[in-house]
């Protein structure tokens, strides 16, 4: 009788370690994805920005 339980306990273990992985996981992807979401958004800014220098670089230019 011991044998079984001692395989339940283990088996238990082993899913509560799976889970714990699991969460850990899912916490580090929500993190990496609002970092991604961060860096779209200065990207998309900084393009704008170099858009605007650029078009005010050419008026610049044109009215020499």
């Amino acid at each position: 009788m011991f044998w079984p339980m001692f395989a339940v306990a283990l088996g238990f273990l082993g899913l509560v370690v799976l889970a714990v992985f699991a969460v850990r996981v899912f916490v580090e992807a929500e993190r990496l994805s609002r970092q991604v979401s961060d860096s779209a958004r200065r990207i998309s800014r900084a393009a704008e920005d170099l858009e605007h220098a650029a078009a005010s670089t050419a008026r610049s230019v044109d009215a020499l």
